[in-house]
């Protein structure tokens, strides 16, 4: 009897637990994992990442045309399917197998380069690996949102992206001390980069909980119309909110360019060879120190001021760029680029799932990743074009005026346009 007592207490221990997930840092264990796992695959990739064109051209005698194939084939693939695996999610109601076969291809591709012996397989492994971005990053947010109060939710998504460039920062240190170990060898190279994303999995799967939608509760707005509940699914059910938004993003997106770009300007004014990878590191790190601050910022002075805030940053860099002429100020831009992403990339993700009920925020996020993604290819090639033709100064002085335009435009609708801020039930 007794011990049938201590059972029940002991199930209702749990139950009691399930439904108050442990926090650390005043974020969920949901969080933090997921945390994790960026960061552990961001490390994994980015191990392998810069020696994949290095890769194709030497080892198996690529042309510098089919590396810029191989990864616009890439970034394409995963920009589309992002729309398609958050649209999935929204139907099916479930976030975690998703976000669990995304992982899982990106593993399993990473050391499937080890095998490639043609520059087609090379194309094809990405393909995968892309795939499986695609599949994981829509879902992955809307988890997010909803294993987070919303008061704090700039935080979460703030300490999310923090993690995530962490790892891409430490990946190529990591991929520089092994490399000397290993004879330079870039197949054994692919092969250790299983390593970090196979624990990332695993984590995943036993830390990361599904979370059910459940009852949505609206904060009190003076915007007029609702967004409609209970019909036919189309782009229009995200609502005018949320379009508005992604119009804006996807102008700003149209001016913001690789960071290769960054680099090649930096060389362009004396930096040595040498230095070009320690300033991509000042970018990553300034990224991953100030997400999670920008995150707890926007989170105080509201998430669309603080994505303002970053695009007049952004613009400000931009056209210190056209004008810079110092070797030691150009460390300080790429400093400044940091704050920028931080002050935008995880805070535009908390506005759209602010802005769409919590049924569509997996579809809100994947068309959000989808239309900033594939503006990146008509961006570079804008900006390509104008460097080419009229000199770095034009092509970055277009980027900040561009980022202007696309302030000013959201001003006008920041104040035109209130909108409702759909939140998971809190509590």
């Amino acid at each position: 009897m007794r011990i049938f007592v201590i059972v029940r207490l002991f199930v209702r221990m749990e139950a009691k637990e399930a439904k108050q997930p442990t926090k650390f840092f005043g974020l969920s264990k949901n969080v933090i994992s997921m945390g994790v796992v960026s960061l552990l695959n961001d490390l994994s990739s980015d191990m392998i990442f810069p020696y994949i064109p290095i890769f194709l051209t030497s080892v198996l005698g690529a042309s510098a045309t089919f590396v810029g194939i191989v990864e616009g084939v890439a970034e394409a693939t995963a920009s589309a399917l992002k729309a398609v695996s958050g649209r999935i999610s929204d139907r099916i109601h479930r976030r975690k197998p998703l976000i669990v076969f995304g992982y899982t291809l990106s593993a399993i591709s990473k050391p499937l380069l080890s095998l490639a012996v043609a520059p087609w397989h090379v194309l094809v492994v990405r393909f995968f690996d892309r795939v499986g971005k695609g599949s994981r990053d829509a879902p992955r947010d809307a988890l997010l949102s909803v294993s987070i109060k919303h008061r704090i939710i700039g935080k979460a998504f703030g300490f999310h992206r923090a993690a995530d460039t962490m790892g891409a920062a430490l990946g190529p240190i990591f991929a520089f001390l092994i490399l000397p170990l290993i004879d330079n060898n870039l197949r054994t190279l692919f092969l250790l980069s299983f390593i970090a994303s196979f624990f990332a999995v695993l984590l995943i799967i036993f830390f990361v909980k599904e979370v059910r939608n459940g009852e949505i509760t609206k904060a009190p707005s003076d915007y007029p119309e609702d967004v409609a509940k209970k019909q036919k699914f189309h782009l229009g059910s995200l609502g005018l909110p949320f379009m508005l938004f992604l119009g804006v993003s996807t102008l700003f997106s149209l001016g913001k360019v690789s960071e290769a770009f960054l680099l090649l300007r930096a060389q362009d004014i004396g930096i040595a060879l040498a230095f070009l990878p320690l300033l991509y590191f000042v970018y990553n790190i300034s990224l991953a120190l100030l997400s999670t601050p920008a995150g707890i910022l926007s989170d105080k002075i509201g998430h669309r001021n603080t994505f303002m805030i970053g695009m007049a940053i952004f613009a400000l860099t931009y056209y210190l760029f056209s004008t810079i002429s110092s070797g030691t100020a150009i460390w300080f831009l790429f400093a400044l680029l940091g704050l920028y992403a931080a002050l935008t990339e995880g805070v535009g993700r908390a506005i759209v799932v602010g802005l769409v009920d919590v049924e569509h925020r997996a579809t809100a996020s994947g068309v959000y990743h989808a239309f900033t993604g594939l503006a990146a290819l008509p961006a570079g090639v804008i900006f390509g074009v104008l460097w080419d033709r009229f000199g770095a100064a034009a092509s970055f002085q277009y980027s900040a005026a561009l980022a202007l335009l696309s302030l000013f435009v959201f001003i006008i609708l920041r104040f035109s346009f209130p909108y409702k801020v759909y939140r998971a039930q809190e509590g």
